[in-house]
């Protein structure tokens, strides 16, 4: 063995050596001269490509992110002018609310001071949010549904009745909508198109409208979108140009980085070069004893070869003695039953031959029996025979066919210690494998099971033989009510020689022999658990 080692570590250094050469020849391009510059230009092409691609997707994600930010910024303007329209008309009801309490004229006068007081309220040239409102004539619209009353933007419609069915440049029906709104819930916010102030144009407004039941007042105020646009744009500019400062920032400290690692490198390959000649001058001193070593390779491997031939030689033929006595350990282990059977057919033929009762009909039965124990006797050296040899050919079988066959065998010897044996196996069940080695395994399982049960002494003992079948399998049960199997782990019995049989009873190769055949002759898988009553064999065959 030790010879054996050696000559498969020489064998190994041949192979690492032809694999050495074979990557010279392929990488020839690289050599100690030029390798350290190999190095400095593999990691700026390395370098270089991470930093590009660090920048675009910063660059990217960052901008990704500035769209996000406006569009949300957007969303919380419009929703912050919201709410400071609906402020101002509260702050102006509240105003109306606080004089026409504290006054002590009739409620219109109260009205007439409060008009003058809004058309007086202070109208700034640059803003164009205004106060306008409309007393409220029939709450369901129509034509003159109101008359407005304030509205600095448009003086010329001051006292004048209007209609929701009056329409903006778009053909929206803007005041039949808030009207809508009032309606339910005595406010609107609306978006039309309306002249801006101190302008003919026409753009896109919106506003607020509250609803005064005490005196049928719709208060409103707007602010003209273009405004808003105009505020959001420039906030845009400011936050563009605050991240386009950023990304610069950020894109210089990776050229920066990248700047560092390079020195870095040409510095790390100035140290590997001085390492790479130290290396080549050991290995130029090292030359000769290695060609010495390459030229008596060859040699020593022949040598070894030669002197392991023999051993070889001793290791087959002791295998050779092994698997012959293996055979007929086998062999005798199951003959052991079929003798027991033959003696008791002689010992049967002899009693009624002694008390004059043996006919010629008992003797034709009693001959068949025993031409069929010889019959197996004589297949079981056929099957062993057959087990050691390579070439064997599978066969299509009739399950239950097969089971009686095993029957045959084993039947006289259930019966004479009153074990009942049912087999509910489907007789349309066809199994393609070897079937005398399927024989002699499940012929094994039921004796082992017949022999725990006498052992026992079991009483009411029985063995049940059945099927299960799927979509890829067929499973046989060999299952008794002997208690189970004890030993741990369960496995354990299929390992070889072991027994839990007394030396004159058993040999432990039986179960190790089924095992073998059902696992790697048949492909199948053969196991065992232990059921409510006993132990359950299990020979799963693949279809």
């Amino acid at each position: 063995m030790r010879a054996l080692s050696i000559k498969n570590l020489i064998i190994k250094d041949m192979v690492s050596y032809q694999k050495y050469l074979y990557m010279g020849i392929e990488l020839k391009f690289i050599t100690e001269k030029n390798i350290s510059k190999i190095i400095i230009y593999v990691f700026i092409i390395i370098m270089t490509s991470m930093i590009l691609m660090i920048s675009y997707f910063y660059v990217k994600n960052t901008y990704e992110d500035f769209d996000l930010q406006m569009e949300k910024f957007v969303q919380e303007y419009y929703k912050n002018q919201k709410i400071s329209l609906k402020k101002e008309i509260d702050t102006i009801i509240d105003i109306i609310k606080y004089n026409a309490t504290k006054s002590g004229e009739d409620e219109l006068a109260v009205k007439e001071d409060t008009v003058r007081l809004l058309n007086n309220v202070s109208f700034e040239k640059d803003k164009s949010n205004y106060i306008f409102v409309y007393e409220i004539l029939d709450i369901n619209g129509g034509d003159n549904f109101a008359k407005l009353l304030v509205n600095p933007n448009r003086p010329d419609l001051i006292g004048k009745y209007i209609s929701t069915h009056y329409e903006d440049i778009n053909g929206k029906k803007f005041r039949e909508a808030f009207m809508d709104d009032i309606r339910v819930k005595g406010e609107s916010y609306t978006g039309y198109a309306y002249k801006k102030v101190y302008t003919e144009e026409i753009k896109q407004k919106l506003s607020y409208f509250k609803y005064f039941p005490r005196w049928h007042w719709v208060i409103a105020v707007g602010v003209y979108v273009d405004d808003i646009e105009e505020e959001i744009a420039k906030n845009r500019e400011l936050l563009k140009t605050r991240v386009q400062k950023q990304v610069v920032q950020n894109i210089l400290l990776f050229l920066l980085f990248l700047s560092l690692a390079i020195v870095i490198s040409i510095l790390v390959s100035q140290k590997i070069d001085e390492v790479l000649k130290a290396y080549q001058r050991k290995v130029q001193s090292k030359s000769a004893a290695l060609k010495e070593l390459n030229e008596t390779l060859e040699r020593r491997v022949d040598d070894e070869i030669e002197k392991n031939r023999e051993h070889e030689q001793l290791l087959v033929q002791k295998s050779r003695f092994i698997a012959l006595g293996e055979m007929i350990s086998n062999i005798a282990h199951q003959w052991r039953q079929p003798l027991s059977e033959l003696s008791s057919i002689f010992m049967f033929v002899k009693f009624k031959y002694s008390m004059g009762q043996l006919d010629e009909d008992m003797m034709n039965q009693k001959s068949k029996e025993a031409e069929r124990v010889l019959e197996y006797m004589s297949h079981t050296i056929d099957d062993f025979r057959n087990f050691f040899m390579p070439k064997k050919e599978a066969e299509k079988f009739n399950l239950r066919s097969a089971m009686d066959s095993i029957m045959t065998i084993i039947s006289s010897a259930l019966s004479n210690n009153s074990i009942n044996i049912t087999i509910c196996v489907d007789a349309n069940i066809y199994l393609n494998t070897y079937i005398n080695e399927f024989e002699q395994v499940v012929l094994n399982i039921i004796t082992n099971a017949k022999d725990v049960l006498i052992e026992k002494e079991v009483k009411n003992p029985w063995i049940k033989v059945y099927t299960q079948e799927d979509e890829y399998n067929i499973t046989i049960f060999v299952e008794d009510n002997g208690g189970g199997i004890q030993v741990k782990p369960r496995n354990k019995i299929f390992e070889p020689y072991f027994t839990t049989k007394k030396d004159s009873d058993g040999t432990g190769i039986g179960l190790y022999m089924s095992k073998t055949i059902v696992d790697k002759n048949m492909n199948g898988k053969l196991r065992v658990r232990n059921s409510e009553h006993g132990a359950r064999f299990e020979i799963i065959i693949p279809k």
